[in-house]
């Protein structure tokens, strides 16, 4: 079984490879799912090795936006004139689709509509959007040089949205436990980089990375 949320990130991002589309375009296309399918496209450049220049910042500030309007209960979405014209490489886009797929493969196995109730809730809207907010803002910490600080949250940020657009609450619960454990994980490095950053250091320097 296809998932929606994949069939419609999947033919947007066709449409970006045959003519670049901006991110207001896509919103003009999808409603009130654009809130949570943006927020996919906007995660998926973080689980890719490399990523356009310029693609970070929009991606990384975008997601902070669309999940502090969706913590204050709005459904439907205000983004500054910068953003809502950046248009996705063209490009890029393939490598996205790969990311895409390998996603779908993974999620197809056990993600379906369960206790919609909860999905359904305008509290657990907002409770998803500040998660969304937080997790986005740990995403854009200058720390990209420790590994995984990008994807870690990148992912948590895509099981909340995923969870959203196919009605899920199990899955939503598994996006709350995630955002959970990374705000305990970057707690830890800032407590680190703070207190202790030899300790830090020692352990970076022990796979082979240096600060």
């Amino acid at each position: 079984m296809r998932l929606r949320f994949s069939q419609d990130i999947e033919k947007l991002l066709k449409r970006i490879a045959n003519q670049p589309l901006t991110i207001g375009d896509i919103l003009a296309q999808t409603s009130e799912r654009g809130f949570s399918l943006l927020i996919v496209l906007l995660a998926l450049p973080f689980l890719s090795p490399v990523m356009p220049p310029g693609l970070s910042a929009i991606s990384g500030f975008g997601c902070i936006l669309i999940g502090l309007q969706m913590a204050l209960g709005m459904r439907k979405l205000w983004l500054p004139r910068k953003i809502h014209l950046f248009k996705f490489p063209s490009k890029f886009s393939s490598q996205l689709l790969k990311s895409l797929e390998k996603i779908t493969k993974l999620l197809t196995k056990f993600v379906r509509p369960r206790i919609p109730k909860i999905t359904e809730n305008s509290y657990v809207w907002r409770l998803n959007g500040l998660c969304i907010a937080c997790l986005a803002i740990l995403l854009s910490l200058p720390i990209s040089f420790i590994p995984f600080t990008n994807t870690i949250p990148a992912i948590a940020i895509l099981i909340l949205a995923v969870a959203t657009l196919e009605a899920d609450g199990l899955l939503l619960g598994v996006g709350y436990v995630l955002t959970a454990i990374n705000t305990l994980l970057f707690g830890t490095i800032g407590y680190l980089l703070w207190q202790a950053p030899h300790v830090l250091k020692n352990l970076l320097g022990s796979i082979g990375i240096n600060f």
